[in-house]
């Protein structure tokens, strides 16, 4: 019995990490309207979503029966059977878990923990099946396929219904409020506050504290039958309340509204998630202690299993304690709120996912919906209606630090009110929603309605909508086939099979953490570049060559490495290589960005100063898109198995390896420092590479005339040397407008 008890603390091991790691991603679902509005300092948003953890783990002693009968009958299996299942749940959760919380993608921990269940079970049935000479039909008696089902048609519910749902409430609320709602909010702000707060609290009783032991089942009984007169009565309650509110202060009733759904939010999360955490680890240590007392431990049924259990509160309060720490200190429960907050933004700007060929599709479908429905409806409607929600020139007002948020917090109530509501009644007719997906949904359906997703964003926001939709699909199945295999290795291999195991979480943790710190890396400096809030056009010209000069840097680490791919045949450098052009072409685009801003800046006032900075524009877009042709080029040529490079070609690149990098670097050097220099003298690296290309093209004639380079390494020789004379070209046109720009107020250049 003693390696029982060890596995039992390895399994509450992994109910820390896991607790860890599914707070890191299911965050997302209370943080992101509080954090996107930026409704109050980011301190207080975690102290009332911390508030509602810990009240919410309390009411949770309810829900932990899933781990334990849920998904399958316990009675068909012995102590050592469960202890595997539930060793390769909890192996399988947290490999999961941490991974779409590194790429910032949210989740459902229930649909991870019930497919994780049913492959571990399925894989130790399937085993005893075949011991005893059973045939595959009896597998229905070992597991429990309905919930199953209920979970996957959860999912296309969920989808389906709050986008839509959400849609169409943010849609009538800006019809009511339009998009400067701050007078009409003072009529009748009242009544939506009222309707919005009753929701959330009827939320909190029904979904949040229905597992509370407080609660008896008379309680939830009258609840459930009572909906109208809870709903009627707090409605009349706050509505009441909130007008007294706006008559006598000057506070933003909505800053309340959007708190107190954050606290709903995080409160229900806790009290019926915290099963998907320790459930699991929790049923194995009733199990291990019902064979304890048992003559024969290792033979003795689990029936006892079927029985409802009180959870131990000091358990659910330590879970607790872990689960509000995390969410203060994890940098992937940011990672993955940052990911659904800016598929939601108000504003254009930088997206972090590109157009697929389905999300093209799938737009140009909607845009013709829109146009063919927009013409059954006379003109006089359709005037009003776009009157209403004119949003030309609006920008969220600014948040407690003075700062532009994502979206207001009109939309922010909304989020939370819709969601909060469809959960409800998802619960009380006993629908198999998921609050992560409803959450995730309303916010994409009311940024959809708020023309966030406008014509030049449009296309990424559905490209990162069907990613993440992608990925719950794909969190069921991987959760399934992951645990089925788990459970067979442990099964088959026993201790080794579970320090292998144990190894390779050990191995894909830290991988992980390197790869969630490249890209947080990576974000953070592309946000440190953005200049949107900046006012100041000499500030915002200062900057943005000093960007300039970072990003000379960035291109020229790119280009040394990709030569050091193609010179020495080196196909993962070069692969690397391609999968970061995105980073390049990024940096560009929000470098491009932060001139255009400076146009506006500049206005009419300088209109020759501004055609210079237009020049930018251009040079940059093509340093970009020539790197990036560069190393597609040298990437494929290696790939495809392409001859090697002969020796003198390899001697001439070398060549003008040297000669662009030194551009280059000293380009980069007087951008980010404004150091004196001389342009005609950075300009002699220019005119060399051209020389050197010269005299090499003449080469490259000969050994095509002579046969001795093929047709495919003449293609790669030539495309590396006009790729980098035009970068060496804008380059210099770069380093041309700085030095009119600059010199004639800080005289940093010498004589030409």
């Amino acid at each position: 019995m003693e390696i029982y008890i060890f596995a039992i603390g390895i399994l509450f091991v992994f109910a820390i990490l896991d607790l860890m790691v599914g707070v890191s991603n299911d965050a997302v679902n209370f943080l992101n309207s509080s954090i996107g509005s930026r409704v109050a300092p980011r301190w207080i948003i975690m102290i009332v979503a911390s508030l509602g953890i810990l009240a919410g783990v309390t009411f949770s002693s309810g829900m932990m029966e899933v781990a334990r009968k849920g998904i399958f009958h316990p009675r068909f299996f012995l102590m050592p059977e469960l202890i595997t299942i539930f060793l390769a749940v909890m192996i399988t959760d947290v490999l999961l878990l941490d991974l779409f919380s590194t790429f910032g993608l949210p989740t459902s921990t229930t649909v991870s923990i019930v497919f994780e269940l049913l492959g571990a079970a399925i894989a130790i049935s399937v085993v005893k099946i075949f011991q005893d000479n059973q045939g595959v039909l009896s597998l229905a008696e070992y597991i429990n396929t309905g919930k199953a089902l209920a979970i996957i048609s959860g999912i296309l519910l969920s989808v389906g219904i709050a986008f839509i749902c959400g849609a169409a409430a943010q849609f009538v609320t800006r019809l009511i409020f339009t998009f400067h709602f701050e007078t009409r909010l003072k009529r009748y702000g009242a009544i939506w506050g009222g309707l919005a707060l009753s929701m959330i609290t009827y939320f909190v009783l029904i979904k949040g504290a229905k597992g509370a032991s407080f609660m008896g089942a008379f309680t939830v009984a009258w609840i459930k039958t009572h909906t109208w007169t809870l709903l009627g009565g707090g409605f009349a309650f706050f509505a009441i309340l909130f007008q007294l509110i706006l008559l006598l202060t000057h506070f933003n009733i909505l800053k309340f509204v959007v708190l107190a759904g954050t606290f709903a939010l995080a409160m229900s999360f806790a009290a019926n998630d915290l099963v998907n955490f320790i459930g699991v680890p929790l049923a194995a240590f009733h199990a291990y202690t019902i064979s304890k007392f048992s003559d024969n431990p290792l033979t003795v049924s689990m029936a006892a299993l079927q029985e409802s259990v009180h959870t131990n509160t000091l358990f659910l309060l330590a879970a607790g304690a872990i689960m509000v720490g995390t969410l203060w200190l994890s940098q992937k429960a940011r990672t993955v709120t940052q990911t659904e907050v800016s598929l939601g933004r108000q504003k254009e700007g930088i997206e972090r996912f590109d157009s697929t060929h389905l999300s093209r599709i799938l737009l140009r479908m909607v845009l013709r919906m829109s146009q063919t429905i927009g013409k059954l409806f006379p003109k006089w409607l359709k005037y009003w209606v776009q009157k209403r929600l004119n949003a030309e020139g609006y920008r969220p007002a600014t948040g407690f630090d003075g700062k532009i948020p994502e979206f207001d917090l009109l939309r922010a109530s909304v989020n939370l009110m819709v969601a909060s509501a469809l959960v409800s009644w998802a619960t009380s007719m006993k629908l198999p929603l998921s609050t992560t997906y409803v959450t995730f949904m309303v916010a994409m359906g009311t940024s959809l309605a708020d023309q966030a997703w406008g014509l030049e964003s449009a296309v990424y926001r559905i490209t990162g909508v069907l990613t993440v939709i992608g990925g719950w699909f794909f969190t069921a199945f991987m959760a399934f086939t992951l645990s089925l295999s788990c459970a067979l290795v442990i099964y088959y291999f026993n201790g080794v099979g579970i320090a292998a195991l144990i190894v390779m979480v050990a191995l894909a943790t830290i991988r992980n953490f390197s790869i969630h710190g490249k890209r947080a890396k990576v974000a953070r400096d592309l946000e440190l570049l953005d200049l949107k809030r900046v006012t100041d056009a000499e500030f915002a010209i200062r900057t943005s060559f000093e960007n300039s000069g970072h990003y000379l840097t960035a291109v020229m680490a790119s280009l040394d490495a990709c030569f050091e791919g193609i010179l020495t045949e080196n196909r993962k450098l070069l692969k690397q290589l391609r999968r970061e052009t995105s980073n390049i072409q990024k940096w560009s685009n929000i470098i491009v960005a932060n001139i255009f801003k400076t146009l506006r800046l500049l206005g009419r006032r300088d209109a020759k100063r501004a055609d210079n900075y237009s020049y930018v524009v251009y040079a940059l877009q093509e340093i970009a898109e020539s790197t990036r042709d560069l190393i597609l080029r040298c990437h494929v040529h290696v790939s495809n198995q392409h001859s090697e490079l002969l020796p003198e070609q390899k001697k001439e690149l070398q060549h003008i390896r040297k000669c662009i990098e030194a551009l280059l670097s000293e380009t980069s050097k007087i951008m980010k420092d404004r150091k004196p220099f001389l342009y005609r003298e950075v300009a002699t690296h220019h005119t060399h590479l051209k020389t050197l290309l010269e005299a090499y093209d003449h080469n490259q004639i000969e050994r095509i005339s002579t046969g001795v380079s093929k047709t495919r390494l003449s293609i790669l020789f030539y495309g590396i040397n006009n790729a980098c004379l035009k970068i060496s070209e804008q380059t210099l046109k770069l380093l041309y407008i700085f030095d009119n720009t600059f010199t004639q107020n800080e005289n940093i250049s010498g004589p030409k």
